[in-house]
């Protein structure tokens, strides 16, 4: 079959119709993907040619039809992708050699699992593969790497040349409890008793929560966010990603996705979490204070939004990248991919042997780490 083949520097090339038709067709779409959420990072400037982020969308058109598409970037840099590649970059430079453009399909700054290669149907993906294939031969890049596909879809890189990688999050599942005490009886003792000492201790310190559903986030609210963002970026002596316009667009264009969880004290507000969901999935994303309180962010990042997953029935909750301290608040550890192609041939065989080693490591872990389950038995599922 024939198709149309494009590279867009800007999701409104595409249409926000033919983006949202295209999603609701894959297996695994999140919040993410969406147009309101990719457009905000690009409009808004967090990820753009001038951040090192230069939007290079793949497409396949089949007539009117938007038959698939590749989110993808030109990288100037390897600065927030989560997985990480600074080693790869090193050992070219050390060699002479250019490790940047590199070509990066992901979403900025987040650690999410999800459809990369999103087609109507098998034959366009593997259309839409080549046509990718084609574009790193001819745009002279280093590598191109697909960081946080489905297994599946790692699987079908993995036939077409590419490297496979594997890391480790960690995600809270919910069988159906009823309330927050019904889980923590699933725990162990000395877990359950460490959850209740961290959010006594917060209490304690005179600090109140409350949630609050997108639609209720005022313009103050959303500045408020922003600063406990930055301010917590600017105590590790970073800087801070994504902007008050981003957040305010996607306050605006999916608040039905979003939960901001705020801790005050003496009717003041001093911390808060962002927390996007779907009806069956909530994503921990964003926090920051204003002042220390011991296991605050325990409370505002962790407590608050497993309570949220249980009233509403959402049935997991994915604590977002590293985190070993997440296992012992009920989070159990799942497996990530990620796929690398590199052009020269030597570094190709170099970093594959690398991957080799390390894969046997994080399988070594992931045994390791479930062997040390917080539960009393084996979770309800």
């Amino acid at each position: 079959m024939n198709y149309r083949t494009g590279v867009v520097s800007s999701l409104a090339e595409i249409g926000e119709a033919a983006w949202a038709e295209l999603l609701a067709l894959q297996a695994e779409p999140n919040p993410f993907l969406s147009y309101a959420f990719l457009h905000a990072m690009h409009e808004s400037g967090c990820a753009s040619a001038d951040s090192g982020w230069q939007p290079q969308f793949l497409v396949l058109w089949q007539g009117d039809t938007l038959a698939a598409a590749l989110p993808l970037y030109v990288k100037l840099h390897s600065y927030g992708e989560y997985v990480f590649d600074w080693a790869w970059a090193d050992a070219y430079q050390q060699h002479g050699l250019e490790y940047y453009p590199k070509l990066l399909s992901a979403i900025p700054f987040t650690p999410v699992s999800g459809t990369r290669l999103l087609a109507r149907d098998g034959q366009a993906r593997a259309a839409l593969l080549a046509f990718l294939q084609a574009q790193q031969e001819a745009s002279k890049v280093s590598s191109t790497h697909i960081l946080f596909p489905p297994e599946a879809e790692a699987r079908q890189l993995e036939q077409a040349g590419f490297l496979l990688r594997s890391g480790v999050q960690f995600h809270w599942l919910n069988p159906g409890y009823a309330n927050f005490e019904q889980f923590l009886a699933t725990l162990e003792h000395k877990k359950r008793k460490n959850i209740r000492a961290e959010r006594r201790k917060v209490v304690e310190a005179g600090v109140t929560m409350r949630q609050v559903r997108g639609a209720d986030i005022t313009p103050a609210l959303w500045q408020f966010f922003h600063r406990c963002y930055s301010n917590t970026y600017a105590e590790h002596r970073s800087s801070p990603y994504l902007s008050l316009e981003f957040f305010e667009r996607i306050g605006a264009s999916m608040p039905g996705n979003i939960l901001l969880v705020v801790a005050e004290r003496d009717g003041r507000a001093i911390a808060a979490s962002l927390v996007i969901h779907t009806a069956d999935t909530l994503y921990g994303r964003y926090w920051g204070a204003l002042e220390h309180v011991p296991c605050l962010h325990f409370e505002t990042a962790y407590y608050q939004p497993l309570e949220f997953c249980i009233a509403q029935g959402i049935a997991t909750f994915e604590g977002g990248a590293q985190g070993e301290h997440k296992m012992a608040r009920g989070f159990l550890p799942q497996k990530t991919w990620s796929a690398h192609w590199l052009a020269h041939p030597s570094f190709a065989d170099a970093v594959e042997r690398f991957l080799e080693r390390e894969r046997g490591g994080i399988d070594a872990y992931l045994d390791e780490l479930n062997e040390h389950s917080p539960f009393r038995g084996a979770p309800a599922l």
